[in-house]
């Protein structure tokens, strides 16, 4: 069994990602049909719990979309729920250290690569009749830290250097506070620019890949152009909020701008 989005990235193709803040199945299914490559449903700061994460996987699995988590923080138990629930990659949070990502890397993988328990009730499934998933988790599951602060950013080479990382994901809001500088996404800040060079640079280098959290899907575009491949545009909850807004604007205002009284 393959990771469809592992495979993608492999060959050199690059990925659009979608964010599931929001705790509801028939949200997942909905933005599952919009043609997104992965959904990542987010348990750290979206207002998702473990059963609406379940939820959200199993209205994503029928449609051709790579489900994948980012957890809470950089804890073993959760790590191992969300895989055995059928993750096919974890982004996690605050990963500042080799060390760090080490003690990440093990919670993803089975021995002997990784201390992960063994019980993948849910994953087990996509071994289906002819192979298990044990078989196949290691090398199939993406391990993915996210690079968010001046301390990763300075680790950044030793980080890409331990053995099992898939490649590292920008949180763009954070990296830009941890260097005094509003906490915003699409950022043009000529020192993020930089750093974002540097990361696509390093992760070339050694044949990972870089991702990175967007909102506007022209810098989307251009993210990708500057060599990331792995792009999250917004989210459910935001581009919802966003055709809201939209909407109501229209019939207020028109679309030559004159004022609709209520």
């Amino acid at each position: 069994m393959k990771n469809p989005i592992k495979s993608l990235l492999q060959a050199g193709g690059a990925c659009v990602n979608g964010w599931l803040s929001i705790p509801s199945g028939y949200g997942a299914e909905v933005m599952a049909r919009a043609g997104w490559d992965a959904l990542t449903v987010d348990l750290q700061h979206g207002v998702q719990d473990y059963q609406s994460l379940v939820n959200c996987f199993q209205a994503i699995a029928a449609f051709p979309v790579t489900p994948l988590a980012r957890v809470p923080s950089n804890e073993p138990g959760i790590i191992g729920k969300v895989l055995d629930v059928g993750a096919w990659g974890v982004i996690c949070p605050m990963v500042n250290s080799p060390q760090e990502a080490e003690a990440f890397v093990s919670a993803c993988l089975y021995p002997p690569y990784g201390t992960r328990s063994n019980g993948p009730n849910r994953a087990g499934s996509y071994g289906g009749s002819d192979q298990s998933y044990q078989s196949f988790a290691n090398e199939e599951v993406l391990v993915i830290p996210m690079i968010e602060t001046v301390a990763a950013v300075s680790q950044l080479e030793a980080i890409l250097d331990v053995r099992g990382i898939s490649g590292v994901y920008v949180g763009p809001s954070d990296l830009g506070f941890s260097h005094g500088l509003p906490p915003v996404f699409d950022s043009r800040d000529s020192l993020m620019l930089d750093i974002y060079r540097h990361i696509v640079a390093e992760t070339s280098r050694r044949g990972l890949f870089a991702g990175i959290h967007t909102i506007d899907p022209a810098y989307a575009v251009e993210m990708q152009e500057l060599g990331f491949r792995f792009v999250t545009i917004a989210s459910d909850a935001s581009l919802m909020a966003k055709a809201a807004r939209e909407t109501v604007q229209t019939f207020r205002f028109g679309t030559n701008g004159s004022i609709h009284t209520k």
